[in-house]
């Protein structure tokens, strides 16, 4: 440990010439991640979460944590949860933690950046550990679409409403997909396409069970809508991947948004979704004294402001903001990007300015066909871009999502299990 600490120093006080040397260096007080895991994603309204609560969600993804990783839950200090459309979250979480067997000196809180509200809160935990605050937490995101209550119940205050921008805040997030199209010439044929990608790639990734590795089962029950017999199901595998999609069948399918837009549809937005990832996140010295397998390294994570009309081009300005405080260049030393695809407007766009190797980016599909739970994507994506770096033996994974009002936010992780 003396040798590693003298190291660390020396390392600290030698400048790096490369971005890259310098965030795959370890050092005992960086914050890594030994375990990373997700529900499957379910269908909103109609899949196999339809009927579970978002706190039963949350408890039974806490339980298969401790299961899991297999760690004393004494050691584990606050539980943070991303979650968009439950004003009571914070409640949930700390009553689901006691539950699945986390004691009552480990905290509880939640967060809320609409769609990066899971990395938020892995960078909230992390940022803790990182400050020595704690030494040991757990990140989850989480969301029930289903039940719903992200909207707006009524318009802000006239004051607010007469500044444009703050208007712009309410727009439906189909709207700001039409603006981005039409604003940046985003064609409907082009939506479509990278849409039939990703269902494709998809469909290619769980038949080749390549989640397998980051989805836990989860035994919940369902109401039939008919009868109203309830029945107990083990959920397993994603539901959002349509077998068989392509160009010509998405190019069929209705304009969504036709108020605004004829480009936006069912088939090149993301998808409904019920859903939570975790994310257990420490100190390495940690790590190592508990004998926790270290599955990767959080560098950090970074957030801008666009204007909210166009809030899907988000990441085109947070992922360069990222890699520049890093010093790293997006072609030559990022191996796997999970770029989150709440419309297709917004991803075409992004891979267009950010110039994206798409052999790179979304190798299991997005969120147009896994689906979008709105506060579980940002954890979701760390589960799915860590996996798939194992399964390439390839090192640093970038995640990135747009966020509604405006926003966008990226993260930076260096996968160790090569």
């Amino acid at each position: 440990m003396a040798t590693e600490r003298l190291n660390s120093i020396l390392n600290h006080l030698t400048p790096s010439k490369s971005g890259l040397a310098t965030i795959t260096q370890k050092h005992p007080d960086d914050v890594v991640i030994t375990l990373a895991i997700r529900t499957p994603l379910t269908k909103g309204f109609k899949g196999g979460f339809k009927d579970t609560s978002l706190d039963y969600i949350v408890y039974s993804l806490l339980k298969k944590v401790i299961e899991r990783s297999k760690i004393d839950p004494q050691m584990v200090e606050d539980i943070c949860l991303g979650n968009v459309g439950d004003g009571k979250a914070t409640y949930l979480v700390r009553a689901a933690s006691l539950a699945a067997g986390f004691p009552n000196t480990a905290a509880a809180s939640s967060v809320n950046r609409f769609c990066s509200s899971g990395l938020k809160a892995v960078q909230d935990i992390a940022n803790q550990i990182s400050m020595g605050s704690i030494e040991c937490g757990v990140a989850i995101g989480a969301e029930s679409m289903t039940a719903g209550g992200d909207r707006l119940s009524k318009p802000f205050h006239d004051e607010i409403l007469a500044n444009q921008e703050a208007k712009d805040c309410m727009q439906p997030m189909g709207q700001t997909s039409e603006n981005v199209g039409n604003d940046f010439n985003i064609p409907r044929e082009l939506q479509d396409r990278f849409a039939a990608e990703s269902y494709q790639r998809a469909e290619r990734a769980q038949k080749a069970g390549w989640f397998d590795d980051e989805i836990v089962p989860i035994t919940t029950t369902i109401k039939d809508p008919k009868s109203g017999e309830e029945r107990q199901v083990t959920l397993t595998k994603d539901e959002g991947p349509r077998y068989g999609t392509t160009f010509e069948s998405l190019s069929k399918i209705r304009p969504a948004f036709p108020d605004f837009g004829d480009k936006s549809t069912g088939g090149n937005s993301s998808q409904v979704t019920d859903g939570a990832a975790a994310i257990l996140l420490m100190k390495r010295s940690k790590a190592v004294a508990m004998n926790q397998p270290i599955l990767g390294k959080f560098c950090g994570a970074t957030v801008v402001g666009v204007a909210p009309r166009i809030m899907g081009i988000g990441p085109s300005l947070a992922i360069p903001k990222l890699l520049t405080k890093f010093n790293l260049n997006l072609a030559t030393d990022i191996d796997v990007i999970e770029l989150n695809e709440a419309f297709a407007s917004m991803a075409v766009y992004c891979t267009q300015v950010l110039k994206i190797d798409p052999s790179k980016m979304n190798i299991r599909g997005g969120a147009i066909a896994l689906g979008h739970p709105l506060g579980a994507t940002g954890a979701r994506q760390i589960c799915t871009g860590l996996s798939e770096c194992r399964r390439q033996k390839k090192k640093i994974l970038l995640t990135s999502m747009c966020i509604g009002t405006g926003q966008g936010m990226a993260g930076l992780f260096v996968n160790e299990q090569l």
